[in-house]
């Protein structure tokens, strides 16, 4: 059987890609907390984000090789189309139910693709598939950006759009959990966990909420994300200060067709994690 670590031996480092856009902007308030995007933000992605590798895919012949590993003898092409083709419908099943942007639980969608209830080989299978499609590599001065704020004692958290192996990352990568890098785990807001999606308010409402509850307001709290519907307008809604994290040009959406973004401009830009040290001081 094969295990996920067999995909990870093989990564390759990645890199950001310029994206030409220059650091400006200040915070108009003293920081109390921070709140994190994952992909494109703490990490950067081969694809720009989850669950936008899919249908283009390039990396066929390490996908026909992971499908012979798990003994899928169906054409990688036709279970992929299944796979898609599953998502929409429960999203659309989920809108229907008054979802507005519904988040599925790829596991459960595997295991009705696949016709198997071993949660086990799902798993190491979902995560498998997913470092194949999608690349993931820490963005430069993570860990000391991270480390700053743990040792500044700044409130730490994240609402990202994400799946059950996205935390595994962290131990991946940075050899640590999440909460001992200095993220509360009561402010961790995963999509996957609430079945919503960003933009929706959703994530970033339960957000506003444990904050409330330490008698800190959203506008005394930051929000870091790359784009700028998920992230900016959303967070922006939800009354939290927003940072663009525009390092990366794969992942980088500025998103000037949507009319929702039209008059949002985030209160800083920054294009490198390490210059949020210089606003949260």
């Amino acid at each position: 059987m094969s295990n996920n670590n067999d995909y990870h031996k093989n990564r390759k480092p990645l890199y950001p890609i310029a994206t030409g856009v220059r650091p400006k902007g200040r915070l108009p308030k003293k920081i109390k907390a921070i709140l994190f995007d994952i992909y494109g933000t703490l990490f950067i992605s081969s694809s720009g984000d989850i669950g936008s590798a899919g249908k283009g895919l390039k990396n066929t012949d390490l996908l026909e090789k992971l499908f012979k590993s798990f003994s899928i003898k169906e054409p990688v092409d036709k279970i992929l189309n299944q796979f898609f083709h599953t998502i929409e419908e429960t999203h659309a099943g989920l809108k229907r139910s008054g979802v507005d942007f519904p988040e599925v639980e790829i596991d459960r969608i595997w295991m009705e693709v696949l016709k198997t209830n071993d949660r086990k080989k799902i798993h190491r299978f979902a995560a498998s598939y997913e470092m194949i499609v999608n690349p993931i590599f820490p963005m430069p001065h993570l860990l000391e950006t991270l480390a700053f704020c743990r040792n500044k004692q700044i409130p730490m958290g994240i609402v990202s759009n994400a799946q059950f192996f996205t935390f595994d990352l962290f131990t991946e990568f940075l050899n640590a959990e999440p909460e001992k890098l200095g993220f509360d785990p009561d402010l961790i807001f995963l999509s996957y966990k609430y079945g919503y999606a960003k933009p929706s308010l959703f994530l970033f409402q339960k957000a506003v909420s444990e904050l409330t509850s330490r008698n800190i307001a959203p506008d005394a709290a930051v929000y870091a994300g790359n784009d700028m519907l998920n992230d900016i307008y959303a967070a922006r809604e939800a009354g939290f200060q927003t940072a663009l994290f525009a390092g990366d040009k794969r992942s980088l959406r500025l998103r000037t067709e949507d009319p929702r973004c039209k008059n949002v401009t985030p209160d800083i830009v920054i294009t490198d994690l390490i210059q949020l040290i210089d606003h949260i001081t």
